[in-house]
């Protein structure tokens, strides 16, 4: 989807949404009612301190956790509303995920990951996924790795691969947690230019992380304090 193709509605709309887990030692809530809207197109940073309910609400965005109450709404669907089922087939239709430990799977070569999501979601016709997906390594400088295991990869390259497999069914939407926490300062810095081709692209990132100068490079800052949205609740970066 290009910016000129872009919905005139927020790509992502959460309505007082709240989170509240039941523990041994009685509930907790992780998110208090929030509001937040992020248009198609934008590069969104998350941060707050350890416990304040980032995972939570990325959990939300990508329908991985329900809330307790609120509305989610992701690309014109009421997420909240879905069942297990419809909503496995609409995330991975509409989110792809990067996860800061990569989670490729082990015993399948990198191309393979990067066709799973293609399979798991019949998008594509069969014969073509292998070469999306060896386009998609092409594109992240890892197709000379793509019939090896994840194992042989090293950090950075197993990030890239993570990321091509979460672009694999063309997904508007890429969340990112914690994406380049295991990651030197070299490679973290490569991750942060992918991404922000593909925001130039008119993909729209929501990236969880600790690192104040990353952060820095998304356009939008959104910043968490014990599950709510601390005021001023958007800050946007110049440039």
């Amino acid at each position: 989807m290009t910016r000129d193709q872009q919905p005139s509605y927020p790509l992502i709309h959460l309505h007082r949404v709240e989170k509240v887990f039941e523990t041994p030692a009685g509930q907790f809530t992780a998110l208090h009612p929030i509001d937040l809207d992020v248009d198609a197109g934008e590069f969104v940073a998350v941060m707050g301190a350890s416990g304040s309910g980032k995972s939570t609400l990325i959990n939300m965005i990508t329908g991985i956790d329900r809330p307790t109450s609120g509305e989610v709404w992701v690309a014109g669907t009421p997420i909240h509303t879905l069942g297990e089922g419809k909503l496995a087939a609409w995330r991975g239709r509409n989110a792809g995920i990067v996860f800061q430990f990569f989670q490729l799977l082990p015993m399948l070569s990198v191309v393979e990951n990067v066709m799973l999501p293609m399979d798991f979601c019949g998008v594509y016709p069969a014969g073509e996924r292998r070469g999306r997906a060896l386009d998609l390594l092409r594109q992240f400088d890892v197709q000379s790795q793509a019939d090896k295991l994840p194992a042989e990869l090293s950090g950075g390259q197993q990030q890239r691969a993570a990321i091509a497999r979460a672009l694999a069914t063309g997904a508007p939407l890429l969340v990112a947690d914690e994406p380049t926490g295991n990651l030197d300062s070299k490679t973290a810095a490569h991750v942060m230019d992918l991404f922000e081709a593909l925001v130039d692209g008119g993909k729209t990132i929501v990236m969880v992380t600790h690192d104040p100068a990353l952060a820095r490079r998304a356009r939008r800052l959104v910043t968490l304090a014990d599950g709510a949205i601390v005021d001023p609740a958007i800050a946007t970066f110049d440039g």
